[in-house]
């Protein structure tokens, strides 16, 4: 049976600032949700409450039945939620190899296993060639891919991805794009993806969810998204003539 997370009315407040406003979405196994929105909309707070690194001021987030609101990052993750973050959080003095294994052994794998799931995702991301490199050597591109690989190596049954794109000129983007798509199929992953990268999101999700100021203002394909008069106000923009 195909799980679903579920967030219900979550709401994230730091002092002075409402970050999150009775936020609500779903995301199933093997759909691709993209998150999007204006700078300081809340995408990354909502990724942080999701995931365990902030607590919620209310509200719910579910894995079928089972809530897991406000429990330890760690527990959360035990429960099927990796994540990957906006600014690279690598062990830079591992190699890759031991940055997906590391990864491995904090949700519970032996050591014996966790070196089979690190081969396995570093193959999935196309990274062996580059097992026993030092993450620190690596380029920027491939930087972005071991992260996607270290939270592969978990073995989640949802992704939450923080600006995967980030970074990337067109070539690495496409190929990212069908890294994402890969994984999706082989591992039937419930992919939540925060992103800018228009051109990226449009094309890799089955859905997209738009915030601003904390509050949902958009949900539905990308077509209707793009149709949507509110978040082409708040964010797409009007395109130009002749475009």
């Amino acid at each position: 049976m195909l799980k679903q997370l579920q967030v219900e009315r979550v709401c994230k407040s730091f002092v002075g600032l409402q970050a999150l406003d009775d936020v609500s979405l779903s995301l199933s196994q093997g759909e691709i949700l993209g998150l999007i929105g204006p700078n300081g909309s809340g995408k990354t707070t909502l990724i942080n409450v999701i995931s365990g690194l902030l607590t919620a001021t209310s509200g719910k987030v579910l894995i079928g039945e089972a809530e897991i609101t406000n429990l330890p990052a760690h527990q959360i993750a035990r429960s099927g939620i990796a994540r990957t973050f906006q600014t690279i959080r690598l062990f830079r003095e591992l190699t890759v190899i031991e940055n997906a294994e590391v990864a491995a052994v904090g949700v519970g794998a032996s050591r014996r296993e966790a070196r089979q799931r690190a081969l396995a995702a570093l193959d999935e991301i196309g990274l062996i060639p580059y097992t026993d490199f030092l993450a620190s050597t690596l380029p920027y591109g491939l930087e972005k891919r071991l992260e996607v690989a270290r939270a592969l190596a978990m073995k989640p049954t949802f992704l939450l991805l923080d600006e995967p794109g980030a970074g990337l000129n067109e070539e690495e983007s496409d190929d990212l794009l069908n890294v994402l798509e890969r994984i999706r199929e082989q591992y039937n992953l419930g992919m939540l993806v925060v992103e800018h990268d228009m051109r990226l999101i449009m094309r890799l999700c089955d859905r997209l969810h738009v915030l601003q100021s904390g509050k949902t203002i958009g949900e539905g394909t990308p077509t209707e998204i793009r149709a949507n008069p509110i978040v082409i106000e708040a964010y797409l923009g009007h395109p130009r003539k002749g475009k």
